[in-house]
């Protein structure tokens, strides 16, 4: 494993496991015994990596499991903003490896899509001042039977290996968190993320924890809340959810 030589020259170390817990658990742990980062933590295998919600993340050979330790990277209250930074991060690192034109797309709020399918999510944590971004890419296989479908680069005709794909995405990390410029950039962010969004303009479901919205996906708000026109007209704005196309069978598109 090794980082593009901009991240290299700008600092960012990388600390690499053959298997390991989690990835997001050794940087927290980190953290917490004083290191300031930038510093990605990866590994070939996870024992025990999570998903968003207490999920648990498959973690065979073969996938990226990465996690990124940043310190005082913004301020609290624009710390929500990372997941956009960081789900552009991946779109552009994939997008290195995908010809021209392929179906791939960011889902709100922090999920990467290819032809409707999910094969990467980010998970991210703060331990004091630190943040830890954690990013699982599916390069060679993905599980099966999961709430939303899945799929991985290789069974879409993109042949990558996770050390590839992370010297691409130390590069696009470092591009995307200069572009957001810890908040000050967010309005840029937001207008390439939209320009991504899979279902923009479209019917969608919203499971929220104790209740699920449907209506037109309209657009994010300033600080990225997702904006939803109800039915009835009226509108109602979606700090955290799970985002699912409306109808069985229908295929959250990425925007045109």
């Amino acid at each position: 494993m090794r980082l593009d030589p901009q991240a290299i020259a700008a600092g960012v170390r990388l600390i690499a496991h053959d298997s390991i817990g989690s990835t997001n658990s050794e940087a927290r742990e980190l953290a917490l015994a004083g290191e300031r980062g930038p510093i990605w933590i990866v590994a070939a295998r996870q024992t025990a990596g999570r998903g968003r919600r207490g999920n648990s993340w498959v973690s065979e050979r073969g996938n990226l499991y990465a996690s990124l330790l940043l310190t005082e990277i913004a301020p609290t209250q624009q710390m929500a903003q990372l997941a956009f930074v960081v789900a552009l991060a991946v779109h552009d690192a994939v997008a290195e490896v995908l010809p021209p034109g392929a179906p791939l797309a960011v889902k709100w709020p922090n999920d990467v899509l290819l032809d409707g399918k999910k094969f990467a999510g980010i998970l991210i944590e703060s331990e004091g001042p630190a943040v830890v971004i954690g990013i699982g890419v599916n390069c060679a296989h993905h599980p099966d039977n999961t709430s939303y479908p899945a799929t991985n680069l290789s069974a879409a005709g993109a042949a990558v290996s996770p050390e590839q794909l992370l010297q691409w995405l130390s590069a696009a990390m470092l591009r995307r968190l200069g572009q957001w410029s810890r908040g000050a950039g967010f309005a840029a962010i937001r207008a390439d993320w939209l320009a991504r969004a899979a279902g923009l303009g479209q019917e969608i479901r919203v499971r929220l924890p104790q209740r699920e919205l449907s209506g037109l996906f309209q657009t994010l708000d300033e600080t990225g809340r997702l904006v939803l026109r109800l039915a009835d007209g009226g509108v109602e704005t979606v700090s955290a959810g799970e985002v699912f196309a409306l109808a069985v069978g229908q295929e959250m598109l990425p925007a045109q």
